[in-house]
């Protein structure tokens, strides 16, 4: 996803494997791509050309390695050229997601953004599967970091159910 639209990473993997895409608006989906394309045709990549590119395969629901590897390409490219500490967060998770947690963990890792509730979400999202203990540690973290209520309960819920 575009940074300019993640201002909050932690709800990102959460909302991702829970979209009903019969919501989606498939017609400014398609006038999306029909942008997309007619903006691709120049020489010039700018920032927006890559943040419009990785919406478009947000649109692909489909999880298979290709659109996770083009999303992860993409957001390299974005990085060269506008660097977040969101869009390296963003990264990881297309990281991940193309070509497992392991590698995904200790990218995320050498990013040390320590201070961030989004890092410590990713984390724990990213370790849920590896090792419980830490992944709880890494919710904690977040949840002492949240400013807001939502979140807190969001993330109390997943540290119950890892205690489980």
């Amino acid at each position: 996803m575009p940074r300019d639209l993640t201002p909050e990473l932690i709800m990102m993997v959460k909302l991702y494997e829970h979209q009903d895409e019969t919501l989606w608006n498939k017609e400014l989906i398609q006038r999306g791509e029909f942008y997309l394309n007619k903006g691709a045709a120049g020489k010039a990549i700018s920032k927006y050309h890559l943040e419009a590119a990785l919406a478009y395969w947000h649109t692909q629901k489909q999880d298979t390695h290709e659109k996770w590897e083009n999303i992860q390409q993409l957001y390299n490219k974005l990085l060269q050229i506008d660097y977040s500490p969101i869009a390296a967060l963003n990264r990881t998770y297309a990281l991940a997601k193309a070509n497992g947690n392991i590698i995904a963990i200790a990218e995320a890792e050498k990013l040390n953004l320590v201070g961030n509730q989004q890092y410590h979400v990713l984390l724990g999202h990213l370790c849920k599967e590896i090792e419980v203990s830490k992944a709880i540690n890494h919710f904690r973290k977040a949840q002492s970091l949240s400013k807001r209520a939502s979140d807190k309960i969001y993330l109390a819920g997943l540290i119950k159910s890892l205690e489980k």
